[in-house]
């Protein structure tokens, strides 16, 4: 192959979830991986690979068998006894048809179960790693995974590596048979496969390559077109349309390039592998014809030799698109397997510990230091406070302070990096994660909805619960009347992300999920301002009846209106991810300047006199 064609993204660096690619000795490992996956299903895709070689090899035994009619019958003019023959060239036909059909059938099933068991498993896994290993990924290079690269692997194992094999096989044989009829036709028949084997070799190296900056580029695209689809009303109300657009060009015509040497390389490499076969060919039919003439070869043998190094035209011809499907199934497992990888940095203890019944709802925070991965300080530094059982308080701070963080270390969504939390005096990194969380009920400031029915969403927490508590649940997030409201009451679609629905309804259903799970087990409540698209009217009275319905749980919620710290047992202060201040809305008010700044207030003086802070 040319040494002249060169990639137009060579110098781009290779990404994997946002990480350097692995060393590509260490890649190469991935293959023999799918054994597990593919061992259930052993002896049926052996079949259907035996079906396919008794396929190929029928069709070298009718070329052999039409020699000995020529030479036979034919020659001789004796056409009774060509019957018998002729005969056996329809059922060797017959049988190659039936082994075509049989291999398709055996392979079929088992390829499509190797690629849900593997999406399963993949899918599975993902759910199982943390959100912070999330947070470092894009969304279309796991999507590239979960979807495209598995149809890759899928088609690997019913079309490619069996054809791989059973070309490798057959065409020795037809070489063999080749030989035996004229040695001189199967002697070019030999050479010009040398130069062939050696492309392909060339070839395979530069693919591989190439192959695997092409998966991950699309991995990039697929990302950014997510992102502009999810993000379109931004978009459209910021007039970043064509920013956007631009940026998915580039990175499409990026592809493009990529797409393009790949095109190149193996044009280069079907042109040599049909080009130089045929070569075989031509001396076969001006060599066999001169023996022919002169009496060195027979007519049957000449038409058998033609005919037999014409069919291994089609496995040299093929190995070029069957070692560029190979390079994308292998960088289709690699890409698999270093997903599969991942260390779980969240999982249940070797020895779970069990929460005692009946459930206070006891939380403490004793001495919890945690940071983001990314970030060059501690998000929360040394962070004790104390929750009672039942007692409402609520989260506040300027943007930064660890509001969030602190909600998602509750429900292990995060570890602590030091310090312990706790629920009823058990640290909770020694419970089951499973157990953990269907004691502990969120609700976030960006609710997530998911493309299903109302009820649907409610119930993710709780998919047995009647549509009464539904309702109930509905009633004190106060999203009963729009519920009733739309097409289908509860069994509507909200949409992609609850699209379709205001923001403030989006947070009321993602509250009401809360609600249901608290009320399935009350235990502990986190709630991240979640009614912040809520207007206040609104607002205080989802606050009341959130007190009333969630009156025996521990709740923590973050605050950034007075009406919501006010309604809370006790108020929070985080600054620089410490606690400044801690006591009841109106004590804080008149002693914490910080507080008053934080809810808008004016300076008060308790009765006693106060020192502000």
């Amino acid at each position: 192959m040319s040494s002249t064609v060169e990639s137009p993204a060579a110098a781009s660096e290779d990404r994997s979830l946002g990480r350097p690619r692995a060393a590509a000795d260490k890649r190469r490992a991935s293959m023999p991986r799918l054994w597990p996956f593919l061992r259930p299903h052993r002896f049926r895709l052996a079949a259907g690979v035996a079906a396919g070689l008794i396929a190929l090899l029928t069709a070298i035994a009718i070329p052999v068998v039409t020699a000995r009619i020529i030479d036979g019958p034919i020659a001789h003019r004796d056409f009774a006894a060509a019957v018998w023959p002729v005969l056996g060239v329809f059922l060797l036909g017959s049988l190659d048809a039936a082994a075509t059909w049989g291999r398709r059938m055996l392979v079929a099933g088992p390829g499509s179960r190797i690629e849900t068991d593997m999406r399963e498993a993949l899918y599975a896994k993902l759910q199982a790693l943390s959100v912070g290993v999330h947070d470092t990924w894009e969304s279309g290079q796991l999507i590239s995974r979960l979807v495209d690269d598995l149809s890759t692997l899928r088609r690997f194992v019913v079309f490619v590596g069996p054809f791989l094999f059973i070309n490798t096989t057959v065409y020795p044989v037809g070489l063999v048979a080749l030989f035996l009829m004229n040695w001189q036709i199967g002697l070019v028949q030999l050479l010009v496969s040398i130069p062939v084997l050696v492309l392909c070799a060339r070839f395979e190296r530069r693919h591989s390559r190439a192959s695997r900056r092409s998966q991950d580029q699309g991995g990039d695209l697929a990302t950014t077109a997510e992102e502009s689809a999810q993000g379109i009303r931004v978009l459209k109300a910021f007039g970043r349309g064509p920013f956007l657009t631009a940026r998915f060009t580039e990175q499409a015509r990026l592809l493009q390039g990529t797409q393009l040497y790949k095109a190149r390389l193996t044009a280069a490499l079907w042109s040599t592998v049909q080009g130089l076969p045929k070569l075989a060919l031509v001396f076969a039919v001006g060599y066999g014809g001169y023996a022919v003439a002169t009496g060195r070869m027979t007519l049957g043998a000449l038409v058998a030799g033609i005919t037999l190094a014409s069919f291994l035209l089609l496995p040299i011809i093929w190995t070029g698109y069957l070692l560029a499907e190979f390079d994308k199934a292998r960088t289709a497992a690699d890409r698999y397997f270093e997903t599969l990888d991942v260390p779980v940095d969240i999982a249940d203890p070797a020895q779970p510990l069990a929460l005692p019944e009946p459930l206070r709802g006891e939380l403490r925070l004793d001495s919890v230091r945690f940071g983001f991965p990314a970030a060059g300080k501690p998000v929360l530094d040394g962070v004790s406070m104390t929750v009672r059982p039942g007692e409402m308080v609520a989260l506040v701070g300027a943007t930064g302070s660890g509001k969030t963080a602190l909600l998602n270390l509750i429900p292990r969504l995060y570890d602590v990096d030091s310090g312990a939390v706790t629920i009823d005096g058990v640290d909770i990194a020694r419970l089951r994660v499973s157990d953990l969380r269907a004691a502990v009920s969120v609700a976030f400031e960006d609710p997530v909805l998911f493309s299903a029915s109302v009820r649907e969403n409610v119930t993710l927490g709780k998919p047995e619960a009647g549509d009464d508590e539904v309702w109930a649940a509905l009633g004190v997030a106060h999203a009963a009347d729009f519920v009733e409201g739309l097409p289908w009451g509860l069994d509507t679609r909200v949409g992609e992300q609850g699209m379709s629905l205001s923001g403030g309804q989006r947070q009321r259903l993602a509250l009401a999920r809360a609600v249901l799970h608290a009320r399935h087990r009350p235990g502990v409540v986190v709630l991240d301002d979640p009614l912040s698209a809520v207007d206040v009217h609104t607002e205080e009275k989802v606050q009341s009846g959130l007190r009333s319905a969630l009156g025996c749980a521990t709740t923590l919620v973050v605050a950034h209106r007075p009406s919501t710290a006010a309604l809370a047992d006790r108020v929070v202060v985080l600054a620089g991810g410490r606690i400044v201040a801690d006591g009841p809305h109106e004590r804080l008010l008149a002693t914490s300047g910080l507080y008053r700044d934080l809810m808008g207030g004016p300076a008060r003086q308790p009765a006693g006199g106060g020192q502000n802070e």
